[in-house]
């Protein structure tokens, strides 16, 4: 089934994503992955080729377009190539987001330039060591010191946490507000107080720098809270689509391509005398697997042209994330199934990918959450 959803000038950016992907990713991935985390001058190269800041106005050195189709397209490539560590997307949809619509114009003369040339990593912190989706659970807290807040707490499994040179952090800002009562204060490297813990050790995505975060009254001037005060909340619901959007792309990007590579991988391998594509049962097996990838890539891209036509909302976008994240978990394990004793080998790109990817039913809301939310939907 041919896709609608890219025209030639979405086709062309791709070309330019491969280019960077085989020029500044790929022949420096395996030494990442031992490093436990990417260059920065990766990051640089990624500014250079305009690969940053997509959706981020000219005027700041970005972009300048918000057609989401274009993430879309990084994710994809990101995806195929394996480049899970060179967080783009995170930095692109995730974080973009928050600085382009919430900053003031101080704060976007200050920060959005480097942002998209590659010189400012962003990371943001939410999550903590007891609090992972649930936001009324978080014990951050800022205090209000007159010309500045003064910030305790302590974040967990923050993606880019090592590199991060500005972390956006929800802090409970007013004790009594509940989720109501939480405000994003952006605090930049240097700052006192600010300290990094380890760079965790994960099953997978090994090149993807994730830390724990300690703030230890570190002062944050009054200019750098981001949005309204005790608006995080808000805020956070406002982007959340986009992120799990960002999350659903990459997740079918995977699956089919593991398809791919299993497709070829059963056409050589040999049983009995013949080639094990001759089986049935991996004739079934592929089928149900194609066939699975086509629909949810079909509903994927009318969530896409939904999204940039400011039409998605937060059910579907729940159950974009769910059921395509779901997807790429089933269809890691089957492919690597099929791939046998092979399958379980680091050196195939299949075994790498099923620990890659465990991680998406997880991040971004786990697929609990997403189901809670579409269920509340329909039984409020």
């Amino acid at each position: 089934m041919q896709r609608k959803l890219y025209d030639a000038d979405h086709e062309a950016f791709r070309e330019t994503v491969r280019t960077f992907l085989a020029k500044e990713v790929t022949p420096h991935y395996e030494q990442w992955e031992q490093d436990g985390i990417v260059s920065r001058g990766a990051w640089l190269a990624a500014g250079r080729q305009g690969l940053l800041g997509l959706a981020v106005p000219e005027e700041f050195g970005g972009g300048g377009n918000e057609d989401f189709r274009y993430s879309a397209v990084l994710a994809e490539e990101f995806t195929r190539a394996g480049a899970a560590g060179l967080a783009v997307g995170l930095h692109n949809d995730i974080i973009g987001p928050y600085l382009t619509s919430l900053a003031t114009d101080e704060q976007k003369r200050r920060w959005l330039p480097g942002f998209c040339d590659g010189s400012l990593i962003t990371a943001i912190a939410m999550t903590e060591p007891g609090a992972g989706s649930d936001l009324q659970g978080i014990r951050t807290t800022a205090e209000d010191r007159g010309d500045h807040w003064l910030l305790n707490g302590s974040k967990t499994f923050i993606s880019n946490g090592i590199l991060a040179d500005l972390v956006v952090v929800v802090a409970k800002t007013t004790p009594e507000g509940g989720a109501h009562g939480l405000s994003l204060l952006v605090v930049e490297r240097g700052m006192d107080g600010f300290e990094r813990g380890r760079n965790l050790d994960k099953i997978g995505q090994k090149s993807q720098d994730t830390a724990e975060l300690f703030f230890n009254d570190v002062r944050v001037p009054k200019g750098n809270l981001l949005g309204e005060l005790n608006g995080a909340f808000i805020h956070l619901m406002t982007n959340l689509a986009q992120e799990r959007m960002g999350i659903a792309v990459a997740a079918i990007a995977a699956a089919e391509h593991l398809l791919e590579i299993t497709m070829e991988y059963v056409k050589e391998r040999e049983a009995f005398g013949r080639s094990i594509a001759k089986f049935q049962h991996i004739r079934f097996e592929i089928a149900e697997m194609a066939t699975e990838c086509a629909v949810t890539r079909t509903f994927l891209d009318r969530c896409i042209e939904d999204h940039d036509k400011g039409a998605l909302d937060a059910v579907h976008a729940s159950m974009a994330k769910w059921w395509a994240t779901e997807l790429q978990k089933r269809v890691a394990d089957r492919c690597l199934q099929l791939h046998g004793g092979y399958g379980y080998m680091t050196e195939y790109r299949v075994a790498k990918a099923f620990t890659d990817g465990r991680i998406q039913t997880i991040y971004g809301g786990t697929t609990e959450i997403m189901k809670e939310i579409i269920g509340r939907s329909l039984l409020p």
